[in-house]
């Protein structure tokens, strides 16, 4: 299916990844704590900033292709993959930085009191799993609103939250809430601005709830992008890149500047990822990452 991600939708990749109930173990740990410094890697990059890219916007390249050429890059990840893709990372001593493989997608999440129960077996299945593989989050969605109001909203992801967070606190992984924009792509996403995902985190009350923060979604919806982060630092556990409008490249030809953004996060003391999310136009999708993680590689 065609939309606003380009020709492969991470909306069907998630349904169809929600919907296996049986995942494989991976046996050696993909330990997304590692940073590019620690990783060894002679690719000339500074290092202040851990460099992930997202899968699904390189559908039409085969993922161990993929692999090699994130590894030359100097990335450690390759994020929003799945359990039965875990195993390819490892190979190429990547990990998933912000994996998927619970839930119900984007559309269906934890507003949805009705959905709870499933939304927890779910959880409750992946988390050890994830855990045992080495890695430390995974992401959820709140939902669309469907009439709900957003303080009603806050009460309704909480309650599924909170059963969810003695299992995620027990294998310290995280559960990170994108935040995306209900404007252009997510028509009535609920988590659709960053007050509303801090107010979340607070109702949580637990530092396994956390957010990601998706600076093309939140530049579109709110703007501010350095200010925001700034303010609510303490909620944000990763970062998606991608060029506004458009959802390009990350380069001169959008408005966001990237490299003040970057300088902003580091000089946050940020220790997590910051993967790239936008949709290559150009024909050489690779050399795009590779612009892109060059323009987020600030000193």
């Amino acid at each position: 299916m065609k939309n606003e991600y380009g020709n492969s939708s991470r909306r069907g990749a998630l349904k169809k990844i929600a919907g296996t109930t049986a995942m494989a173990m991976v046996g050696s740990s993909l330990s997304n704590r590692l940073s590019a410094a620690e990783a060894g890697l002679d690719n000339n990059l500074k290092g202040k900033i851990n460099h992930s890219v997202c899968r699904w916007c390189y559908s039409t390249i085969p993922l161990e292709d993929l692999c090699k050429a994130a590894k030359d890059i100097g990335l450690t990840s390759v994020e929003l993959t799945g359990p039965d893709e875990w195993p390819i990372l490892q190979k190429y001593g990547l990990t998933s930085a912000m994996p998927w493989g619970a839930g119900k997608g984007i559309v269906d999440g934890f507003n949805n009191l009705a959905l709870h129960d499933e939304l927890v077996k779910s959880y409750e299945e992946v988390i050890p799993k994830a855990a045992a593989a080495g890695l430390n989050q995974i992401i959820c969605f709140s939902g669309n609103r469907k009439g709900l109001d957003d303080e009603q909203g806050i009460e309704n992801c909480a309650v599924g939250l909170k059963r969810l967070m003695p299992i995620a606190e027990k294998y310290k992984v995280t559960m990170s809430m994108e935040l995306l924009n209900s404007k252009v792509n997510h028509k009535d996403y609920q988590c659709d601005h960053t007050a509303w995902g801090a107010a979340l985190c607070d109702k949580v009350g637990s530092d396994r709830f956390k957010l990601l923060y998706d600076i093309y979604h939140m530049q579109i919806m709110e703007g501010d992008v350095i200010a925001t982060i700034k303010q609510y630092q303490q909620y944000i556990s990763h970062f998606h890149t991608g060029g506004v409008p458009g959802r390009g490249e990350i380069d001169e030809t959008q408005e966001l500047n990237y490299p003040a953004i970057m300088k902003a996060i580091v000089e946050m003391g940020f220790k997590g990822y910051v993967a790239q999310e936008f949709v290559p136009k150009r024909e050489d999708k690779i050399a795009s990452l590779r612009q892109g993680v060059q323009i987020c590689d600030v000193a």
